[in-house]
C-alpha cells in the first residue's frame, strides 16, 4: 500500500460539501416539536448551594421545566465517567467524587450546570434562567495543584482529603537511585503544559429524542466514536445501550474535547423523558470556554544522569497534574498511563522512573486534548535533553546520535512500559537536518542580527504512542445495494480526519476498482459493531486496517460466485486489477473475466446481498515518531516572535494519502504553535474566575502564525497492524511543542537566558530581555 501514484492520490471527497455550507453539524438537526434548552451555570468557583428558587422561571410564559439536581439525583444518574479503574502507587485505589449531572448541594467551578430550563424557544428559556433565584454560601476556591495539595487548603470534596486524588508511578525507583549515584553530570529541569481550552470550530450542542412506546433515545451529538460515546451515556443514565441510537454527520473538530457524554446531554435525556418531546441545547462560546473540558494543566520536573561521555544512564520524572474539579472521563487516565508510558523518548535509558501525583481544584475539569499526555512528555523529555547538552557542554545533535535506540534493538522493551515495534530514530534525524539545512543555519541567523534580531533552531527527536482503546477488537462492515455499489460501515467518527476519503480508498486499492463505488457510513444500521474510535491517532491503523481486512475477505466470498458466474472452479480464478480472470493451463490468465463491481451487480436482489458481510482484527499500539527543526526570530524591542522556518519528518508508518497526512501534520504542528506563543487558560487565584473565557482575552492561533512549513515522511511500517500504519492526528503536537520552545530559548540564550516556560507571549518574551540587561535572573523554571 504505496502512495506515489494510482488512486492514493484522490482529493477529499467531503470537501466540497463542508466549503460550500452544505456539513450537517449537531446544531443542525431538528425536530419538528422540539423544545429548546439552555443552563444556569455557577457563577461562582466553590459554593454551597443554600436554596434554588424557579418558582418566577416557571412561571413564566413559554417555560416546561425547570431541572435540578434533586431530579437527577431522583432519576438515579450515576457519577459521570473516570476511567480510571487500577492502583496506584503502594496499590491505592484513585479517589473518584461523585460528578453530579446537575450540581447537588455544592458547586465547585465557574460553569458548573446548576439547572436547566426548558422552553418553547431557546429566547424564552434564556429569559427564564435570569428570574431563578439561588442562594449561596461562599468557600475559599484553589485554582492551582500547588495551592490544593497546601496544608489547610479548601476542601473540595469530603472523601478526597487534602484534594489529592492519586499518587501513580511507574519505572525502579531504586535501579534509577543507583544510577544517578554514578553519575559524571545530572540535569534537572520544571517545565509546565499550561492548561488550554480546546475551542473546536463547533460549539457543542445536542438534540435528544424520546420514544415512550420503547423507551429508547435518539441523540444527535458532536463525538468520536458511537461504542464510546454509548458506553458512557448507558453506564451514566442506566438505559440499555440497545436503546440508545447515535446519529452525527459532521463533527466540527474533537481533538479528544469530544469524547466524553457531557452532563448537557444526560440533563437533556431527562427533560425529553419527563417532557415527551424533543429538546435541543446548543452551547454559546463562551460556554465552551466554561463547561467544555480544559486540556494539559501539567507540571513536570525531570531529571536525566549521564556518564561523562555524555550516555543517559537514567531519568526520573516528579509530576503534577491539575484535574480540574471532578476530572474528566481519561483526565487521570492522561496524568498516569499515557503520560509515563513513553518517559524515555527515543532514548536507550537503563533506569527510569516517574511519579505522578494528581489534585482536584476549583477550575473546570481536564480530559483529553491532543496527544493527551504524550505532547506534554516529548516536550519534557526533548527540553531537558537540550538543556542537559547545553549545561554539560555537548553539542545537542551529537548528545542524541550518541543515546539513541538502534533499529536492531525493535523491538525494544522499555524498562517501565511497553516495547517500541519499529523505528529507525537516527535516520529520521539525519534525514530532517538534511532538508532544514541545519549547517546553513549560521548564516541566516548572522542575517537575522543585522536587522537587529535574535533567532534561533531548535531540533526535537519526539515519539509518543499511539493506537490505543478501550474495545478489544475493532470490527467495521459493508453493504451492497442494487447497482453493486458498497457502503462502508464502522463506529469510528470522523472530526476533520478523512474517512469518507481514506477508508474507502483503501478497500479500493485492495480490491483494484474505482472509490466511486465506494461510500463510508460511521453508523451501522443492522450490526451492533465493535470499534475505538478515533482517540489515540487510531483512526487509519484500527479502522483502516480492519478495512483492508474486510476487502481481502470480500474477494474471498466472491470467489465462489464469479467461478459459477464464469462456469470454472474457484482453482481456475485469479484475482487482478479489479477483475476475476481464467487462469490457462500455461499459467496465463484468459480474456474470459468478470470484474468485481458488475459481479456484485449481478448478485444484487432480495437482501441482504450476498457479499454483505463483517471483519474484525486486534491491532496493538504503535509509536510514531519524527524530528522536527524550527527556526525562531525575535524582535527584542517587542518581545515577538515569529516562525521562520519548520521542517517535520515524521515515521507514520504506512502512508495512505499523503494529502491527508500533510493536514493532519499541519493542524497538529499549528495547535503546538497556538500552545508556545499564547494559548493559556487563566482563572484569578482568589476567586477562582476565569480570565480568559473568550477570545478577546483568549489567544487563536492564525494562518500567518506559521507560513513556511514542509513536511516529508520518513516511513518504517509497524508490523502491529495489517497496514503497517503507525497514526499521524497527535504527531504534530508532540513535535512541535519542544521544536518551537527549543528554538526560541536558543534564541535567548546568548543573553543568558536558559529556560523559560510557555506561552511565549510578547509581553512574557520583552520581560525575560529586559531582566537581562539588569543582571537579573531571567529563567524561570529551571533548577540551576
Amino acid at each position: 500500500m504505496g502512495h506515489a501514484d494510482g488512486i492514493t492520490s484522490m482529493a477529499r471527497r467531503e470537501d466540497l460539501r463542508l466549503i460550500t455550507g452544505n456539513g450537517r453539524y449537531s446544531a443542525d438537526w431538528n425536530f419538528a416539536d422540539q423544545l429548546h434548552a439552555v443552563f444556569l451555570r455557577a457563577d461562582r468557583a466553590h459554593a454551597d448551594i443554600v436554596g434554588l428558587d424557579a418558582s418566577r422561571a416557571l412561571a413564566h410564559p413559554g417555560v416546561k421545566a425547570v431541572l435540578t439536581g434533586d431530579d437527577a439525583r431522583a432519576a438515579g444518574f450515576k457519577s459521570l465517567p473516570n476511567i480510571v479503574s487500577y492502583p496506584g502507587k503502594d496499590g491505592q485505589p484513585i479517589r473518584k467524587p461523585f460528578h453530579p449531572v446537575l450540581a447537588m448541594g455544592r458547586v465547585r467551578y465557574v460553569g458548573e450546570p446548576v439547572a436547566m430550563i426548558v422552553a418553547d424557544t431557546q429566547a424564552i428559556a434564556e429569559d427564564a434562567r435570569e428570574l431563578i433565584d439561588v442562594e449561596y454560601r461562599d468557600l475559599a476556591a484553589v485554582t492551582s495543584f500547588e495551592d490544593a495539595t497546601k496544608d489547610g487548603a479548601p476542601q473540595l470534596h469530603e472523601n478526597v482529603p487534602g484534594n489529592l486524588a492519586f499518587e501513580f508511578e511507574s519505572g525502579d525507583a531504586a535501579a534509577v537511585e543507583a544510577a544517578f549515584a554514578q553519575a559524571a553530570h545530572v540535569s534537572t529541569l520544571t517545565v509546565d503544559s499550561q492548561r488550554l481550552v480546546g475551542n473546536a470550530l463547533e460549539p457543542r450542542a445536542c438534540l435528544v429524542a424520546f420514544d415512550a412506546s420503547s423507551g429508547a433515545y435518539t441523540m444527535h451529538v458532536p463525538l468520536q466514536g458511537v461504542g464510546g460515546m454509548k458506553g458512557q451515556l448507558a453506564h451514566v443514565s442506566g438505559v440499555d445501550k440497545e436503546k440508545i441510537t447515535l446519529v452525527a454527520q459532521d463533527v466540527g473538530g474533537s481533538f479528544g474535547v469530544r469524547g466524553g457524554a457531557y452532563p448537557e446531554y444526560f440533563a437533556a435525556m431527562l427533560a425529553a423523558r419527563k417532557l415527551g418531546r424533543p429538546i435541543k441545547w446548543v452551547a454559546s462560546r463562551t460556554e465552551t470556554f466554561m463547561s467544555d473540558c480544559h486540556g494539559r494543566a501539567l507540571s513536570l520536573t525531570g531529571e536525566l544522569a549521564l556518564d561523562a561521555d555524555g550516555r543517559f544512564l537514567a531519568i526520573r520524572w516528579n509530576d503534577r497534574a491539575d484535574l480540574g474539579a471532578y476530572g474528566g472521563p481519561f483526565g487521570s487516565f492522561i496524568a498516569t498511563k499515557n503520560l509515563t508510558v513513553t518517559i524515555g523518548g527515543v532514548y536507550r535509558i537503563p533506569a527510569m522512573y516517574a511519579a505522578t501525583r494528581l489534585a482536584y481544584t476549583n477550575t473546570v475539569p481536564i480530559s483529553a486534548y491532543r496527544g493527551a499526555g504524550r505532547p506534554d512528555m516529548a516536550y519534557a523529555i526533548e527540553r531537558l535533553v537540550d538543556y542537559a547538552a547545553h549545561e554539560h557542554g555537548f553539542d545537542p545533535i551529537e548528545l542524541r546520535r550518541r543515546n539513541f535506540i538502534a533499529p536492531d534493538a525493535m523491538p525494544y522493551q522499555t524498562p517501565n512500559a511497553g516495547a517500541y515495534d519499529s523505528g529507525d530514530f537516527r535516520a529520521v534525524m539525519e534525514d530532517a537536518l538534511e532538508r532544514a539545512d541545519w549547517d546553513g543555519y549560521p548564516e541566516r541567523r548572522i542575517e537575522s542580527q543585522r536587522i537587529g534580531k535574535l533567532r534561533g533552531i531548535g531540533i526535537a527527536t519526539y515519539l509518543e504512542a499511539g493506537g490505543g482503546g478501550a474495545a478489544p477488537k475493532d470490527e467495521v462492515a459493508v453493504e451492497f445495494d442494487a447497482r453493486g455499489e458498497m457502503t462502508l460501515y464502522a463506529v469510528t467518527q470522523s472530526s476533520g480526519q478523512g474517512h469518507e476519503t481514506v477508508f474507502p480508498q483503501i478497500v479500493a486499492e485492495t480490491l483494484g476498482i474505482y472509490p466511486a463505488n465506494i461510500r463510508f457510513h460511521p453508523s451501522p444500521p443492522t450490526a451492533d459493531l465493535v470499534g475505538n474510535g478515533t482517540g489515540g491517532s487510531r483512526g487509519v491503523l484500527g479502522t483502516g486496517s480492519a478495512f483492508l481486512v474486510l476487502a481481502r475477505k470480500l474477494i474471498e466470498l466472491a470467489r465462489p460466485h464469479a467461478a459459477a458466474t464464469l462456469g470454472v472452479t474457484e482453482a481456475e480464478l485469479n484475482y487482478a486489477q479489479g477483475a476475476f480472470h481464467v487462469v490457462q493451463a500455461s499459467g496465463e490468465p484468459a480474456k474470459h473475466s468478470v470484474g468485481f463491481v458488475d459481479l456484485a451487480r449481478s448478485l444484487a436482489g432480495p437482501r441482504p446481498h450476498p457479499l454483505d458481510t463483517t471483519a474484525e482484527g486486534v491491532f496493538g499500539t504503535t509509536y510514531p515518531n519524527g524530528c522536527h527543526i524550527a527556526e525562531v526570530e525575535i524582535d527584542p524591542d517587542t518581545g515577538t516572535a515569529t516562525i521562520e522556518r519548520y521542517t517535520a519528518v515524521d515515521d507514520l508508518g504506512t502512508v495512505i494519502n499523503p494529502t491527508l497526512v500533510a493536514g493532519q501534520v499541519h493542524g497538529g504542528v499549528m495547535q503546538g504553535a497556538g500552545q508556545v506563543f499564547g494559548e493559556k487558560a487563566v482563572y484569578d487565584p482568589e476567586t477562582g474566575q476565569l480570565l480568559t473565557a473568550s477570545f478577546a482575552d483568549y489567544f487563536m492561533p492564525h494562518a500567518g502564525l506559521l507560513r513556511n512549513i514542509d513536511v516529508h515522511e520518513h516511513p518504517v511500517p509497524t508490523p502491529t497492524n495489517a497496514l503497517g500504519a503507525k497514526g499521524v492526528g497527535e504527531a504534530g503536537c508532540s513535535g512541535s511543542l519542544p521544536a518551537l520552545v527549543n528554538a526560541t530559548v536558543d534564541a535567548l540564550r546568548p543573553l543568558g537566558i536558559k529556560h523559560l516556560d510557555m506561552p511565549f507571549t510578547p509581553a512574557r518574551v520583552w520581560a525575560a530581555i529586559e531582566r537581562t540587561k539588569s543582571g537579573e535572573e531571567a529563567s524561570d523554571a529551571a533548577t540551576q
